[in-house]
């Protein structure tokens, strides 16, 4: 079945008109937009009346097949399926397993190499110790970002409390600039 669709494409100013089939418009480079662009026709003229945006999502959603939470929760390992290496509770101290997981991925690098040389066919054991290793470093660094975000925004906060501060200095220092130049026409005034 043929499809005919009128399209302008604005390429080099010029204006042209584009019949194409179904099967050419779903591999088209450019695929036209889609229908939503007619309910904002009249926003130029009367911005209200363009539909309003819709909800933020909360809770589970599907997206392309995976399943997702707005929930901000950093899955535990052992929900991923992961055998966690390090301890668990919250005084875990994460440069002291941060370095004993990375001496653990050196030896096991260092194994590997040893087992690729002396019997190749047995590797495979080898690169899924290495990856538990990464998976598990992994998650303690992604334990660290909440602290991350907060140190990074007091960090922004306080240099544009200072960045204010200066601000405010370079002002006084400019008004007292402008009395004092003031004073001294006004000087000049009176003593001619």
């Amino acid at each position: 079945m043929h499809l005919l669709v009128i399209a302008p494409l604005h390429h080099l100013g010029l204006l042209f008109t584009v019949a194409r089939t179904e099967k050419e418009m779903a591999t088209a480079t450019y695929p036209p937009p889609p229908p939503y662009y007619r309910l904002y026709k009249d926003y130029i003229q009367d911005p209200k009346s363009a539909p309003e945006p819709p909800p933020p999502i909360e809770g589970n959603y599907i997206l392309y097949g995976a399943t997702y939470t707005t929930d901000d929760v950093l899955p535990s390992l052992e929900d991923q399926g992961v055998r966690q290496l390090y301890p668990e509770g919250l005084n875990v101290d994460f440069k002291k397993e941060l370095r004993s997981l990375n001496r653990e991925l050196q030896l096991h690098i260092l194994e590997l190499a040893d087992v690729l040389v002396e019997r190749p066919s047995q590797y495979a054991r080898r690169v899924e110790d290495i990856s538990l290793i990464f998976k598990n470093m992994h998650h303690l660094l992604n334990s660290l970002r909440p602290h991350q975000a907060r140190a990074t925004l007091i960090h922004i906060l306080e240099l544009q409390i200072q960045r204010r501060r200066e601000a405010v200095e370079d002002i006084k220092r400019r008004r007292e600039e402008a009395h004092k130049l003031l004073k001294e026409s006004l000087g000049c005034l009176d003593g001619h």
